[in-house]
């Protein structure tokens, strides 16, 4: 039995440093690029990223036996993925991999000031189907579901199914893509959710209010799609969860921003591995933080994942106080 499967997206990220030559005609939250021009570059940098194994390997590192469910093709850039795959000790027998499918590839332009741009290219990954899914593998204590649209959100729905019929868990962290379709939509996955992870903007966007900037109003809408453990990061603002009668909240620690790609996924692991470790939803808070803040401090979405004891060690270093309040 594993103690976690992950379910999502796997992809190879081409990190494009542009300096200030690309942005600098930013205007109104718009990049504009001059046509016809060769624009120079500071720097290039490869890694793999995707919701699934950024997850996964986060798991993996904090002490879990993991496995990953994820569509891909088998050139290259599938044999890095799957290498690294091994090579952070996960279980690949549930992946989708075979000729005709396309891996999935994304160019992060990274510019002076750490504001970025993500072109993705999401290659095969939604076309995933439930007959592709090896139903005989699926014996686990978690779930842990990332976005996932068009073709495979109905993979979603089935394991969604087969986790209330097992008992097993399930954490979701929607995308912005998910989060914009509404409960109703989302109505067979959040029946299944033990805890819900979102950013802020995903949280309006979930509740039909993207203007919303009342907290207390975000957690209690969230809570009553999903009665158990809700989550809302807030980027450089910190990070509440709400129980249904506490509101906890942890503010982010000052730390150098070096590409902020990845650290939902850094975060969300940390969190959810607490939980699965027994520990208060506090600790939890103060897990997920600093996997977030490792992440973001170095290029790549998984290279500076912590080990259950580097995070320990990263805890003690930087002391977290987490805040306790009743939302009436």
């Amino acid at each position: 039995m594993y103690d976690i499967i992950c379910i999502g997206s796997s992809t190879v990220d081409c990190f494009v440093s542009t300096g200030s030559r690309l942005f600098q005609k930013a205007h109104h939250n718009h990049v504009i690029v001059p046509f016809g021009t060769k624009i120079l570059i500071d720097d290039v940098q490869f890694s793999t990223g995707g919701g699934g194994t950024n997850t996964a390997v986060g798991f993996s590192r904090l002490g879990f036996k993991t496995a990953i469910i994820s569509s891909m093709g088998l050139g290259t850039n599938s044999q890095r993925i799957f290498r690294e795959l091994k090579k952070e000790k996960i279980e690949t027998s549930l992946l989708v991999r075979r000729k005709g499918l396309r891996t999935g590839f994304s160019v992060v332009l990274d510019a002076k000031g750490h504001d970025r741009t993500i072109l993705a290219f999401k290659g095969s990954t939604n076309d995933l189907e439930i007959n592709e899914i090896n139903k005989e593998k699926l014996h686990a204590k978690w779930f842990y579901f990332s976005s996932m649209v068009d073709k495979s959100f109905q993979v979603l729905e089935y394991l969604s199914g087969y986790a209330l019929k097992h008992n097993i868990n399930v954490a979701f962290n929607p995308s912005s893509y998910l989060a914009s379709r509404g409960p109703k939509y989302l109505a067979k996955v959040l029946k299944a959710t033990t805890i819900l992870i979102l950013n802020r903007g995903e949280a309006g966007e979930l509740l039909g209010k993207p203007e919303m900037t009342n907290i207390d109003v975000l957690l209690r809408g969230l809570y009553a799609l999903v009665p158990r453990l809700v989550v809302i990061t807030d980027g450089s603002k910190g990070v509440y969860a709400f129980d249904g009668e506490i509101k906890y909240y942890l503010k982010a620690s000052p730390v150098k921003v070096v590409e902020a790609t990845g650290a939902g996924d850094a975060f969300s692991s940390g969190f959810v591995s607490g939980i699965m470790m027994g520990k208060s939803i506090d600790d939890s808070l103060k897990m997920g933080s600093s996997n977030a803040e490792s992440v973001i401090q170095h290029f790549g979405a998984k290279n500076k994942l912590l080990t259950k004891r580097e995070i320990i060690k990263y805890l003690e270093s930087k002391p977290k106080k987490v805040a306790k309040t009743k939302i009436v």
